[in-house]
């Protein structure tokens, strides 16, 4: 006859599952597109981008202190599945799919998978883009200072 304890143990790993991959079985609110493998970060923290609960980003600690993306959630408000290809619904959504550095491959269930951005070197910034970008939010804020 067993004891408690191993009985407690036999018992417990009889039962233990195996937990899903976040968004495999497609259930969540979110759809997930992957740019950069969990494997290379030991911790993670989601930010919310945007407005609240449409995007956001999952960022992973790398061993060696720097943070970069791993995965970018899209609310499946902003976004809706045709086919495999994930099709943006709302501006910010675009805006995200537009500035990934690949087009997002279906995987499974509510999963994607694309390459981040191209890096852009500290020696060629600012970029055109960056100085447009940097030129409109100041004649931005120039004209909010007018009106008040």
């Amino acid at each position: 006859m067993p004891t408690s304890k191993q009985h407690e143990t036999k018992s417990h790993s009889a039962t233990r599952s195996h937990r899903a991959e976040p968004g495999t079985k497609g259930g969540g609110d979110y759809y997930r597109i992957i740019v950069r493998p969990s494997s290379q970060f030991r911790s993670f923290r989601t930010q919310d981008v945007g407005d609240p609960g449409g995007i956001q980003r999952v960022t992973g600690h790398r061993s060696s202190g720097s943070w970069a993306t791993q995965a970018w959630l899209v609310s499946k408000k902003f976004a809706h599945v045709s086919g495999d290809t994930l099709v943006a619904d709302d501006s910010d959504a675009k805006d995200l799919l537009k500035s990934l550095g690949s087009e997002p491959v279906h995987k499974k269930g509510d999963v994607f998978v694309a390459k981040d951005r191209k890096n852009v070197a500290e020696k060629d910034k600012p970029t055109p883009a960056q100085r447009r970008a940097r030129a409109s939010n100041i004649k931005k804020a120039q004209a909010a200072r007018h009106k008040s």
